[in-house]
């Protein structure tokens, strides 16, 4: 289908930066456009509906003009639930949901049991709006909530409901739709964490959701390209976009993310231009994500956490990408300097074991997009210095594993079954890209390779992206695991006196298609 014209001319887009793009754009259209709601399309009345966005986010918990006379309280039902953690998970909770319509006075109610939602937390509101363009699209208005969930009891189960004036999740007619979630424990135990990376709006991505969620996981890493509202992902105003998609994600995985921390990082079709200079005003609205130093308004996408007896680290490799440069250089190194601080403050706390790192463009991958000369330049020799344990990625719509990499080359053959040590071996990197987005193969010639269907190959001949975007040919012999189908990751955490991370990767089908093993000293 042939993209349609957002503004900019192709060779101009070429040469501007996101925030240039933006300006552009700012400047030339205006918001003088029929609204059309988020509910209509995502209730399918407008299906193929796009909108190259603008954003008016209000916070407060004030109700937007629009709609609120026209709709009255008890004709909106909230969607799209999905939580997310605190900067500290044992103790601060942020519950997300969307709403057709502006409504008055947005809350949680919270109790220890179902039937006892006592507590009431007041939610902001953040207002997103998506500007038409005359001709070829209608606008859209979108209406997020949030609230705030401190203070907290470690390792406890709570009931939740939403509402706004006009609807109570406590009344016998709407307590359907009561969820639930648990707070990390105390100190640290055993617990289950699944992870994957480009995910969009399918029946393949909802049968992941639906086989991750018999796991139980305590969370769910995603490492970006979350819902593919642009479905471009080159960071230009030329690329195509319709927001009614994040209405029909955020309803997709609601079965899920009600219940499991949705942790969430930015991939190349993330950057949603229009709304902000660096494109992330639209994740600013649809995600209440981790403060942890870095600035949450400029890159929502990076922060750190701790769970149990594992830090977590989420980066934003559009800062660094050679493949893709819209946002190349956009923190001014900003985000290096932090990952150097957040990984040896995380190295040097007693209680963590190990140190988990997630992004989006891949270090290492003989897939499609192949492996991101910028990344591996920025980041890789702060994974060495703290001795980072594992790299989950997503990009390449694929599953692979890499053996233990050590400078740039094999340090230990890590095969199906096996296990290594990071301290001796170097870093296992996992692209898991596989999350229900069109899958991509791998070079001609170069077979799959998993549990049950090895075939044994000493190396393959694949290229890395270049700061110059070339793509520089090599030969390499890190590949172990080649899976070409829809995946997912499933991690379960062991502390005591032999800590351990135990890997596995799942098949749509549940079928266990990788595993392996890392321990530190072992």
């Amino acid at each position: 289908m042939e993209t349609p014209d957002f503004g900019i001319p192709e060779q101009l887009a070429r040469r501007m930066s996101m925030a240039e793009q933006h300006e552009y754009l700012r400047t030339k259209l205006s918001r003088r456009r029929t609204l059309v709601t988020a509910g209509m399309v995502a209730g399918g009345l407008l299906t193929g509906c796009s909108g190259s966005g603008t954003v008016t986010t209000s916070r407060s918990s004030a109700p937007s003009a629009t709609a609120t006379a026209r709709v009255t309280g008890s004709a909106v039902t909230p969607f799209g639930r999905h939580l997310a953690f605190g900067a500290d998970p044992r103790t601060r909770m942020r519950i997300s949901w969307q709403v057709p319509f502006a409504v008055k006075r947005p809350y949680v109610r919270i109790g220890l049991r179902p039937e006892e939602l006592s507590r009431k937390i007041e939610a902001e509101v953040r207002d997103l709006h998506t500007p038409g363009l005359t001709g070829v699209r209608l606008a859209v208005e979108q209406y997020y909530l949030h609230a705030a969930l401190d203070g907290l009891k470690p390792g406890t189960t709570y009931y939740y409901g939403v509402g706004h004036d006009g609807f109570d999740p406590a009344s016998p007619q709407h307590r359907s739709t009561i969820g639930s979630f648990r707070t990390a424990p105390a100190h640290p135990e055993k617990f289950t964490f699944t992870a994957f990376g480009d995910q969009g709006v399918s029946p393949a991505a909802a049968a992941n959701d639906h086989v991750l969620l018999r796991r139980k996981p305590a969370f769910h890493l995603h490492a970006g390209d979350i819902c593919y509202a642009d479905p471009t992902g080159q960071g230009k105003k030329s690329d195509a976009y319709d927001a009614g998609f994040w209405d029909l994600f955020l309803k997709q995985n609601e079965s899920v993310a009600k219940s499991v921390p949705w942790m969430v990082t930015t991939g190349n079709h993330d950057m949603e231009a229009w709304y902000s200079p660096e494109g992330y005003g639209g994740q600013l609205a649809r995600w209440s994500l981790p403060d942890s130093g870095f600035d949450p308004h400029k890159a929502p996408g990076v922060y750190a956490f701790t769970y149990g007896n594992v830090g977590f680290v989420a980066l934003d490799a559009n800062d660094v990408s050679y493949e893709i440069p819209a946002n190349r250089g956009y923190t001014g190194g900003k985000q290096t300097k932090w990952l150097d601080r957040t990984l040896g403050d995380l190295r040097a706390a007693k209680a963590v074991d190990f140190v988990v790192v997630f992004f989006h463009h891949c270090a290492y991958s003989t897939s499609s997009h192949a492996s991101d000369g910028g990344v591996r330049a920025e980041w890789l020799p702060l994974f060495a210095k703290h001795q980072v344990d594992l790299v989950i990625n997503g990009h390449n719509h694929v599953y692979e594993r890499t053996d233990a990499i050590r400078n740039g080359e094999v340090g230990r053959p890590v095969p199906v079954g096996g296990s290594t040590d990071p301290t001796r071996d170097g870093i296992v990197y996992v692209t898991a890209g596989g999350g229900g987005k069109d899958l991509y193969s791998f070079p001609s010639g170069v077979k799959d390779s998993y549990e049950g269907h090895v075939h044994r190959r000493e190396s393959v001949a694949t290229y890395h992206w270049t700061k110059s975007r070339q793509m520089k040919a090599e030969t390499v012999e890190w590949s172990r695991v080649r899976y070409t189908g829809f995946s997912f990751l499933s991690v379960e955490a062991e502390a005591g006196t032999t800590p351990k991370l135990k890997v596995s990767a799942l098949a749509q089908s549940g079928e266990r298609i990788d595993h392996f093993e890392v321990r530190r000293g072992a």
